[in-house]
């Protein structure tokens, strides 16, 4: 079974990896009972789609690192890359990746940069500057300024790293081109928005925007996203 992997505005990476024991978000039921309470549209997409939801495999590097390699190339290639690079470690850790030789990963496809990227990922885990055991009581802008310290992680990342992995309930990824033009079609018939038209909009979704923005997605995508 094919899943879908967000890597950058508005697109997905389609893998191929094994189905595996998902964990759905607990608040999920009661966030659609509140959004369709209090938004038209959320009223009208909701029930489209209500036998599927956000949903959260993986762990937290192998997230990242995917992220890192399907950087500003197609979907394709993406995933050839991955294949190739997944394969160099016998098992996808930091201290593993840490092991490996900027040739085999150059010769895996990976450009300069991104094995820069990739070892400063691993670095950052191996060493414990990043706090993955501490997550789940830190807030989401806390979560979001220590993954953008590191290399080849910007704002966006880190909230689809929120969104997907840690299934936090409240982030508005402005920075989205699949969201603003989900927004476009669904509140303003087509016409462009500014991202502070689409904060306007969200704020009848709090403190449920993840939940929303996962309807949005769905209405230009039917296909559920994975990360």
């Amino acid at each position: 079974m094919k899943t879908l992997a967000k890597t950058g505005p508005g697109t997905a990476e389609v893998t191929d990896s094994p189905v595996t024991p998902t964990t759905v978000p607990a608040y999920w039921e009661e966030a659609c009972a509140h959004l369709v309470q209090k938004d038209r549209v959320m009223k009208r997409l909701i029930p489209q789609f209500d036998q599927a939801c956000l949903q959260s495999r993986g762990d937290a590097f192998v997230t990242l690192a995917r992220s890192i390699v399907g950087q500003q190339i197609s979907v394709k290639a993406a995933q050839s890359v991955w294949d190739k690079f997944s394969r160099l470690p016998r098992q996808m850790t930091p201290p593993n990746v840490l092991k490996l030789k900027v040739d085999d990963m150059r010769a895996a496809g990976l450009s300069a940069r991104k094995v820069e990227y990739l070892v400063d990922l691993a670095l950052h885990f191996d060493s414990g500057v990043v706090h993955v055991k501490g997550w789940e009581s830190m807030g989401d802008e806390e979560i979001i300024a220590e993954l953008v310290a590191i290399r080849g992680i910007g704002r966006w990342t880190a909230e689809m790293f929120l969104i997907f992995h840690l299934m936090r309930p409240n982030v508005l990824p402005l920075d989205d081109v699949g969201l603003i033009n989900g927004i476009s079609k669904n509140y303003f018939s087509g016409e462009s928005v500014s991202r502070s038209d689409a904060r306007e909009v969200a704020r009848g979704w709090a403190p449920y925007c993840t939940v929303a923005t996962w309807y949005i997605w769905r209405s230009l995508d039917p296909l559920p996203v994975e990360y």
